[in-house]
């Protein structure tokens, strides 16, 4: 009960914290000049944050309940980081980082250029394996409601 009543409490935290950063920002203004920079690169640095406590709390919690309830549940979680690297790897393989044409704006390197086509890339795969597992679910409850 008490784990339940810190991820609840955490949760609120986190989302007080968003809103306040999503209020300021909106106060301050993102599209006013140079001063819109700093609510941007607060938001967005909140942002990997967020995604590094999400990280956090599915590995490390998810491995501490593993190793409670069933040891091996150990291994089909490794399997998971696996695959998700390895698809992490395949769409940085396959990332081009060509520049944008006809982009007028400040220098962006190479490295940020094939690091942003590997999370479209990432991101076109999330979307497809989403809609995949959607129509596959409806097909297989279709097929087991038949029945």
């Amino acid at each position: 009960m008490k784990l339940n009543k810190i991820f609840k409490w955490g949760m609120v935290v986190l989302i007080l914290i968003s809103v306040a950063i999503m209020v300021w920002g909106f106060v301050a203004g993102f599209a006013e000049g140079n001063v819109a920079k700093k609510p941007t690169d607060v938001l967005l640095t909140w942002a990997y944050i967020m995604i590094g406590i999400a990280l956090f709390c599915w590995v490390i919690v998810g491995l501490f309940i593993s190793i409670k309830n069933d040891p091996k549940s150990l291994v089909k979680m490794g399997i998971v980081l696996v695959g998700i690297a390895a698809v992490c790897l395949v769409s940085y393989l396959l990332a081009k980082g060509n520049p944008v044409p006809g982009y007028m704006g400040p220098e962006v390197s190479a490295g940020m250029l094939k690091l942003t086509d590997t999370i479209l890339i990432l991101t076109a795969i999330a979307g497809i394996g989403a809609v995949a597992a959607i129509i596959v679910g409806e097909i297989r409850l279709a097929i087991t409601n038949k029945k």
